[in-house]
């Protein structure tokens, strides 16, 4: 199974304001669904009702953007796992702020959304630039680390050992479980608490 995340593009949506938390992302009732199967429709739905469309998730030209800029301490407040969930439910794909709250970050982290980090004076300017053409393309590159908006060309970051799992495709632990069906089961054979039974009869 690859998973490889080298690079994403598309178009991009800017989200002003520092300290967004989880459940500004995705209030708390809605942890009662079963599945994340919907939660997109859910996704800062709060600050949405109260903005009456003016929210740039709810913006036509932002409608299809899959890369999300934000600014400071992004994903602070519960760990809830349905905030990047409802996130990627809507269609966001990565995400480029200021910084990341560390739980939040690493539930990206293990469905496959690449968060990398840029000083304010580059967030402000890819939200100014994206704010000023919705259609522009926007593509993260983590093997050469930069963000491009048309000629506009900047340094983004992301810590070396988590970039490193999305170019292998290594991010994804179910996955390579899976894929490595066959050494999970040799490996569990060798372990006497695993393969208590056997031990037992002898």
């Amino acid at each position: 199974m690859v998973s490889e995340v080298k690079a994403v593009s598309g178009r991009g949506v800017p989200l002003v304001g520092n300290d967004i938390d989880t459940d500004r992302i995705i209030p708390a009732r809605y942890l009662k669904a079963i599945t994340f199967d919907g939660l997109g429709e859910g996704v800062f739905i709060d600050d949405r009702t109260a903005l009456k469309g003016e929210h740039p998730f709810d913006q036509p030209q932002y409608q299809g953007a899959k890369i999300l800029i934000v600014n400071r301490n992004f994903g602070c407040g519960s760990s809830r796992e349905h905030a990047p969930q409802a996130i990627a439910k809507w269609g966001i794909q990565a995400l480029i702020g200021e910084s990341f709250a560390e739980i939040f970050f690493g539930n990206c982290v293990a469905m496959g959304i690449p968060c990398l980090t840029a000083d304010a004076v580059t967030v402000k300017q890819l939200q100014k630039l994206v704010a000023s053409n919705p259609q522009a393309a926007v593509t993260v590159n983590l093997e050469t680390l930069q963000v491009q908006i048309d000629d506009y060309t900047a340094p983004v970051a992301i810590g070396e050992g988590t970039r490193s799992t999305f170019i292998a495709g290594t991010w994804d632990a179910c996955g390579q479980l899976v894929a490595n069906a066959d050494q999970v089961r040799a490996t569990a054979v060798k372990l006497p608490y695993v393969s208590w039974g056997k031990l037992s009869k002898n």
